[in-house]
């Protein structure tokens, strides 16, 4: 078995009285797409949130493609490889959907930011933009303005910005939120098409998108993950039943 390339080690995290995070441990593997599931308030955000970097865990370690980066910034987890799409969609309206993924090439490459004319003229920024927009499946939608394009192509959009960094692993914070029934099935292609080239923990609601997609899913409530396996081990699970699926899953 491929070794981690996230590992998450006894988590915890406080706010006050409340644990938020509760020793929390997990991985994600090389080719595999693992979900992150809970009922509302389970603390799904603040997890997400030590593990991208923009809040701190009051104990525990984190370590991606072998480095300890418990400690280092979100800015320096992205240049590792460690990207991450919101649940709120992050796009800038006004620019077009091309130049929005530039954006992101030009921070990957180190590049000044240069919002003038000759930016649009410079190949390596447009050529790598293109390129991620095709594979999220917007190459015709590369002159719309972000603000014009479906909510649904908006969520693409992010995928691609998080392409154009250069992820080794990526962060998805439910993609399928505010989806339709045929948005979500176009989404769940994409992922499981991108599988192959990203590793990817997914936090989502979508059940039906959920048991799709993941490989390994880990249930968490109340800040404790109380199982992690396959759907159908995850399915069967009496404490998950009890705390969220319900009987009739």
């Amino acid at each position: 078995m491929a070794e981690p390339l996230l590992q998450l080690r006894g988590l915890k995290k406080s706010f006050g009285a409340l644990l938020a995070t509760d020793n929390v441990s997990l991985t994600l593997r090389p080719g595999e797409i693992h979900a992150l599931i809970g009922p509302n308030g389970a603390g799904k955000t603040t997890l997400i949130h030590q593990i991208a970097g923009t809040l701190q865990p009051d104990e525990g370690e984190l370590r991606f493609a072998g480095q300890d980066i418990t400690s280092l910034h979100m800015a320096d987890r992205v240049q590792l490889g460690l990207a991450r799409t919101f649940q709120v969609s992050s796009v800038l309206p006004e620019f077009s959907a091309l130049r929005n993924v530039m954006l992101a090439v030009q921070a990957r490459q180190g590049t000044s930011f240069r919002f003038f004319a000759d930016v649009r003229r410079d190949a390596r920024l447009t050529d790598a933009a293109a390129e991620c927009l095709a594979r999220a499946g917007l190459d015709g939608r590369a002159a719309v303005p972000a603000a014009e394009l479906s909510h649904g192509e908006r969520r693409r959009l992010e995928i691609a910005i998080a392409l154009a960094t250069g992820p080794r692993a990526l962060l998805l914070d439910e993609p399928m939120a505010g989806l339709g029934p045929e948005g979500s099935k176009d989404l769940v292609v994409l992922l499981n098409a991108l599988r192959s080239e990203v590793p990817m923990l997914l936090v989502e609601h979508d059940m039906d998108a959920v048991f799709a997609l993941a490989d390994r899913i880990s249930v968490l409530v109340y800040g404790r993950v109380i199982a992690t396996g396959t759907a159908d081990e995850i399915r069967r699970h009496p404490e998950v039943r009890a705390a969220y699926l319900g009987d009739d899953a």
